[in-house]
């Protein structure tokens, strides 16, 4: 089977790169952008060439156990990263200062942090993926300016259609606008919005999808946290 490198979602994105490749080691990271007048397909081709990245499992385990690194390469249209374990490999040479520490510096991905942390009591390391700082302050702030202006129902609605996917540190950012939102509520004497206004559960998506397939799984009833965020509810 040919090396699958193009994801067909940003939630297919993030879940490969958190799930397939933080969470086994690959901590080592650039990130780029596929210039306008160059074919996507023919860079993919290119770095995969380059870095030898097409290999099977039974060679990346071979590499890994000579203590050599392997590399993945992945894509969401235009925007890339290469993402390295620890070990040998001309990736280091080749990329020199720009090669980051996934646990150290975070990867911002369409309003996404999708890092890396130590377990509580320093456990092992595990893949961390949150809504952006300063993004998840805004979205806290306007939510927290309508929160007496809207009904139970509309804000309900439009919590649900915040379209992050509800990964363990995303709860708890959006636990926390849900909290802002009913302390503004409780104090002017309205009804509160219920804590299942927020999706619990991440539903896992194929994230080399053929494209298709992959917008029917945005419209499915399950998919629908991935649906765009309707900014416009906040003009006046």
């Amino acid at each position: 089977m040919a090396y699958r490198c193009v994801a067909t979602s940003v939630a297919g994105f993030v879940q490969q790169v958190a799930v397939a490749y933080i969470a086994n080691g690959y901590y080592f990271y650039v990130f780029g952008r596929v210039p306008d007048h160059k074919d996507p397909d023919g860079v993919d081709q290119k770095l995969v060439g380059q870095y030898g990245i097409d290999q099977s499992k039974w060679s990346r385990a071979r590499r890994k156990k000579r203590g050599e690194a392997n590399v993945q390469f992945l894509r969401y249209e235009r925007f890339f990263v290469l993402l390295a374990q620890h070990g040998n490999h001309p990736f280091f040479a080749a990329e020199g200062s720009q090669v980051r520490d996934i646990r150290k510096h975070p990867l911002y991905f369409m309003g996404y942090s999708i890092g890396c942390r130590r377990a509580r009591g320093g456990g092992r390391y595990h893949a961390s993926v949150r809504i952006q700082g300063e993004l998840a302050a805004e979205l806290r702030a306007q939510f927290s300016r309508i929160a007496v202006h809207r009904t139970v129902e509309d804000l309900y609605r439009e919590l649900r259609a915040i379209p992050y996917e509800p990964y363990a540190p995303v709860r708890d950012q959006l636990r926390g606008v849900l909290r802002e939102v009913n302390r503004r509520r409780k104090a002017a004497g309205l009804e509160l919005v219920p804590l299942d206004a927020l999706g619990w559960r991440r539903v896992p998506v194929k994230p080399f999808s053929e494209p298709k397939e992959a917008v029917l799984e945005q419209f499915s009833e399950k998919s629908i946290r991935c649906h765009s965020w309707p900014i416009t509810l906040f003009d006046e």
